[in-house]
């Protein structure tokens, strides 16, 4: 095997878009800012049972492992940067309000999670602590939006779904970790036949209710059958009234709803959500209410937040002109290098002709260049050919 080649899943980001994503994730960074959001950075790896406490517990089969070499102990290379961040709001900040959170760095996957995706996503992530009021998921909703206009994407779906909804179905039945597991994947795929058959045994308004909701899926229309029908469940119909609240909220947007959508369920424990935009292979965008997330740290906090691979994100936007340029000459001289220094203090890109490659300039638009004029350097514009 030649030295060069890397492990699958995994690539190098070249120049032009690397470019893309660093001029992305310095403007998703703003825009959090914007709405108050301070910056952390976690580290890359950090003892296992950290990583993988509580709600991260999910996330085992998607870390590396390995072992420190100063302490004998097991080490995980994050897979998800939410519980790190849980972590510092309820062990190292501390505070008693609100606190919001904002993050952008990559993770690392055992696997990709689905076809020809990335294992080292880059991950920008924001997150509110300390509120459990429907205000904090309209914030990250909000923000979330605003996050994909700022790179002009207007068209987009929210789909909505509510991790309450099925354990509060089940709630007082016993089912088997591997039933339960049966019955998910049943209702996650649609298959009602499944469904039938795996809630044989439950009562029969229980059977009833979850037949009912693998055909919970469309418009907001969705949210009035499942009123008549799990109008004995009151966590269910609290559920429903978040998200008529939401939908109301965000009345501009195109929205769907999946109510028997459990991906990760294990994590979340309210309204979820997933942004779907033309181009990407699966939602671009996800998050939700995961108010367990800190309990293990020792302070159970209210939770939301959502996170979006920024590689993703990139193959779906337009590519950016390239950033204009003043070509000047390479030399040692006092006045030309003067000249060069002060343009690039000035916020210029100034990129140096080395001799004999005076056209290798592939990134940036040398519209300008830097020319000695009666002793004097002076920028000019590069006559259009």
């Amino acid at each position: 095997m030649s030295a060069w080649v890397l492990p699958d899943h995994i690539a190098d980001v070249l120049p032009s878009e690397a470019r893309h994503i660093e001029e992305l994730r310095r403007l998703y960074l703003d825009t959090a800012r914007g709405y108050g959001y301070e910056l952390v950075m976690p580290p890359l790896l950090e003892y296992l049972e950290s990583l993988l406490s509580g709600t991260g517990r999910a996330l085992d089969l998607q870390t590396f492992k390995l072992v420190d070499q100063l302490s004998g102990r097991t080490l995980g290379l994050r897979a998800d940067t939410t519980p790190q961040v849980a972590r510092i709001d309820a062990h190292l900040l501390n505070r008693a309000g609100v606190t919001r959170l904002c993050y952008c760095g990559p993770v690392l996957h055992t696997r990709p999670d689905r076809p020809f995706a990335t294992r080292e996503p880059l991950q920008f992530g924001a997150e509110i602590y300390g509120h459990a009021g429907i205000e904090a998921d309209l914030e990250v909703f909000h923000l979330a939006l605003d996050s994909l206009k700022a790179v002009a994407i207007h068209q987009f779906t929210v789909d909505l779904s509510d991790a309450r909804i099925v354990p509060a179905l089940l709630a007082g039945v016993s089912l088997t970790t591997q039933e339960h597991d049966a019955l998910h994947s049943a209702l996650a795929a649609k298959d009602t036949l499944g469904v039938q058959t795996l809630t044989k045994g439950l009562p029969a308004t229980v059977q009833e209710a979850l037949v009912a909701l693998v055909g919970m899926y469309g418009d907001v229309s969705v949210l009035a059958q499942a009123e008549k029908t799990f109008a004995g469940w009151p966590v269910v119909m609290r559920a429903l009234a978040e998200m008529r609240q939401i939908a109301a909220n965000l009345s501009d947007v195109a929205l769907t709803f999946d109510l028997a959508d459990l991906r990760g369920y294990a994590y979340y424990s309210g309204v979820r959500f997933a942004i779907y935009v033309q181009g990407a292979s699966d939602a671009l965008v996800r998050g939700g209410r995961y108010d367990e997330v800190g309990a293990v740290f020792g302070r159970k906090r209210p939770a939301v937040g959502f996170s979006l691979d920024l590689k993703e994100l990139v193959s779906v936007v337009p590519e950016r002109p390239l950033k204009a340029a003043i070509r000047a000459p390479w030399g040692t001289a006092l006045g030309l290098r003067e000249a060069i220094a002060t343009l690039r203090v000035q916020g210029e890109i100034v990129v140096c002709v080395l001799p004999g490659h005076e056209s290798e300039v592939d990134e940036f638009d040398c519209d300008r260049e830097l020319i000695e004029v009666d002793g004097q350097w002076a920028v000019q514009a590069v006559p259009v050919v």
